[in-house]
């Protein structure tokens, strides 16, 4: 709980005129994978472990290599732990995840005030995925790392999404489920707020007024 001195000094400090905000993480959830890896005879873990590692993840996220040949390239790599990898992978990819209703709710209230702009880590499938989530309702633009050419935490994607706010980083907030990205955010002079809830998110609006 914030103290009654915590809750001043939040208010006190707390200044911004945009919102920048993950997707992964914060407004979009994805079902856990366990059942589906064990489905396939893979250990609970290893599809991340496989689809995340650096070597592979970073092409994806900035665009030098599609969406489609991240997968493939993912399917192979789990031939080494199970036979059924393309059909573990196909059924990975099915579907588009899903918005927090709750979060986009918290959003609405922000857009009332200011644009709300979602900056993410993505591969050339993310506006696929956006169609498929009417994802356009929530937000007023999306920053896609795949499309920018640049990956959270490198400072060009946060000021590529202050740009599209139209405003300047210092009065953005920037909104992330990962503390490393949100450590880059303040470097560049932003609001960060690490999302652990929605809670905590709809605090920080309110010491804006929103």
């Amino acid at each position: 709980m914030i103290s009654g001195h915590g809750r001043r000094r939040v208010a006190r400090t707390m200044s911004f005129d945009a919102v920048l905000c993950d997707l992964d993480g914060v407004l979009r959830r994805w079902p856990d994978t366990a059942d589906l890896e064990r489905a396939h005879g893979v250990a609970p873990g290893t599809l991340a472990a496989v689809a995340f590692a650096e070597h592979r993840l970073t092409p994806a996220i900035t665009g030098r290599c599609t969406d489609e040949d991240w997968r493939a390239a993912v399917a192979g790599d789990l031939r080494a732990h199970t036979a059924t990898a393309a059909d573990l992978v196909a059924a990975w990819s099915a579907g588009a995840g899903a918005v927090d209703e709750d979060v986009a709710a918290v959003l609405a209230l922000a857009r009332a005030h200011g644009p709300v702009v979602v900056v993410t880590n993505a591969t050339t499938r993310l506006e696929s995925d956006v169609d498929a989530l009417g994802l356009t309702r929530h937000v007023d633009a999306i920053v896609s790392s795949a499309r920018v050419g640049v990956a959270k935490p490198d400072p060009g994607i946060y000021r590529a999404a202050a740009a599209e706010a139209g405003v300047p980083p210092r009065r953005c907030l920037f909104v992330d489920d990962s503390a490393t990205n949100v450590a880059a955010a303040r470097a560049l002079g932003m609001t960060g707020h690490h999302f652990t809830g929605v809670p905590g998110l709809r605090a920080v609006l309110a010491s804006r007024g929103w």
